[in-house]
Formats: structure tokens, C-alpha cells, sequence
């Protein structure tokens, strides 16, 4: 029994670390097609400084979700049934980067407020937040607070969409 459950923890580790790996992989790619945009100054920043923050970021905080799984010990390993923590994982890794790529492809034709609300619904979501008020109010003070970061204080243009903010 207690090689079964060792077996377990060991899976999930393995699991959470190529989950790790996949998103510090976007991260570099995100990181790396911004420097093909315009990055401009912290004072007048261009249309790939957005981009280039947000994959350091994820480069960053992958990198520190995989040293920790690296370097934790076997007691904080959560005994839980190996295929059902798989597929759950599994299905929010493949919805997150599904929505990570729609909002890429309707980015410009829905505008960065709202393709950035959306997203945000949609990844609160898909990370577990159940509660519709909670991830709606989440996302409408990010997307607006980071309009207004980026578009009106640090005079980035973002696309407008449909809705021409």
C-alpha cells in the first residue's frame, strides 16, 4: 500500500513539473516574439513591453514552482488518486493555453479591455474560482486597472476593438 501511494505522489510530481515546464516554454516564446515588437522605454514603453513583462513573469514564477518541486521532500506530497489529479490537470493545461490562444487570435478584434476581461473570467475559471460575483469583480478591476496602466498612464496603444475604448 505504502509503495502504491509512493507511486502516486511521485506521478503527480512528475505531472506538476511537466506543467511547470510547459509554461515556462510559453513564457520564453512570449518572451521572445515581443522582441520582435517595439519595446520602447519604462517611460514611453512600446507595443512589446506588455508582452515581454508578462513572459518574464511566467519564465520566473515556473521557474520557482519547478525548483520547488525539485527540492520538496516526500512528506509534502498530498496523497491523492493519481489519474483523477491527471486528467483535472491535464484539462486545465490544455483549456488555459486554449484561452491564452483565443485571446491572441480575437485580440485585435475585440480590443485589449475586453479580450483582457474575458481572459481573466476565463483563467479564474478554469483555475477553480467557482463563484461567478468573485471572478467577475477580479477581472473587471484588473482589466480596467490595467487599462488604464497601460493605455492611459503609460500611453501604450492597445488595440481598440469593436467597442473603441
Amino acid at each position: 500500500m505504502k509503495s502504491e501511494i509512493g507511486t502516486r505522489g511521485d506521478k503527480l510530481k512528475r505531472d506538476e513539473a511537466i506543467v511547470g515546464v510547459v509554461i515556462l516554454l510559453f513564457g520564453a516564446a512570449t518572451t521572445l516574439l515581443s522582441l520582435k515588437m517595439p519595446i520602447g522605454t519604462f517611460r514611453m514603453a512600446g507595443t512589446g513591453m506588455f508582452p515581454l513583462c508578462l513572459g518574464i513573469i511566467l519564465i520566473l514564477l515556473s521557474a520557482i514552482f519547478i525548483l520547488k518541486l525539485l527540492f520538496q521532500g516526500k512528506k509534502g506530497q498530498i496523497k491523492k488518486e493519481g489519474s483523477i489529479e491527471f486528467s483535472e490537470s491535464s484539462k486545465q493545461l490544455i483549456f488555459f493555453l486554449g484561452a491564452m490562444v483565443l485571446a491572441t487570435l480575437f485580440f485585435n478584434r475585440l480590443g485589449y479591455p475586453l479580450t483582457s476581461f474575458l481572459l481573466l473570467v476565463a483563467l479564474l475559471r478554469i483555475l477553480g474560482i467557482k463563484k461567478w460575483g468573485l471572478s467577475l469583480s477580479i477581472s473587471v478591476l484588473t482589466a480596467v486597472g490595467s487599462y488604464f496602466l497601460f493605455v492611459k498612464w503609460l500611453n501604450i496603444p492597445m488595440p481598440k476593438g469593436w467597442i473603441g475604448i
